[in-house]
């Protein structure tokens, strides 16, 4: 006598010839999951990208200001025009750009009391925040009106 042998599809001990698959409403469900995971995930994300461009700058600045405080000591000066950026030894790109291209770096005269202004002028459309300025008594600010200067500067 001999045996027949059945062969089974995988997962199927019975040897029916069943259908395996997802069906066209179990795909659906797990597109529109996804769909709104990015929705939530995506605006996050952004914001969490700006806010590490915004740290660049804000490094920028003080480095620049240290350097600022480093040539008063031995010029009795500080630089307060953009063409003598260079003085300070910053390692920007041609333009006064950051190394990273994120910001344009400019300097400006304090009438008030000799002092000066630091601005980093932001290239990646951040409306929140906006440009970030240090000024030579350590006054951060912002030039938008989306946030406040402490918001930016965390």
């Amino acid at each position: 006598m001999s045996r027949s042998k059945s062969f089974a599809l995988p997962g199927n001990r019975n040897g029916n010839a069943e259908q395996a698959g997802f069906t066209l409403i179990e795909m659906m469900i797990v597109v529109v999951i996804i769909g709104i995971l990015a929705a939530i995930a995506y605006p996050n994300y952004g914001e969490y990208v700006k806010r590490g461009n915004r740290t660049e700058g804000q490094a920028l600045l003080s480095d620049a200001s240290a350097r600022q405080e480093r040539y008063f000591s031995q010029n009795n000066v500080y630089v307060t025009d953009n063409a003598k950026i260079g003085d300070l030894g910053l390692s920007l790109r041609p333009g006064n750009k950051s190394p990273t291209d994120k910001y344009v770096f400019s300097i400006s005269k304090e009438n008030t009391d000799g002092g000066y202004t630091l601005t980093a002028t932001q290239q990646f459309n951040d409306t929140k925040c906006g440009n970030l300025t240090l000024n030579a008594r350590g006054e951060r600010g912002i030039t938008a009106t989306g946030a406040s200067a402490s918001d930016c500067w965390r």
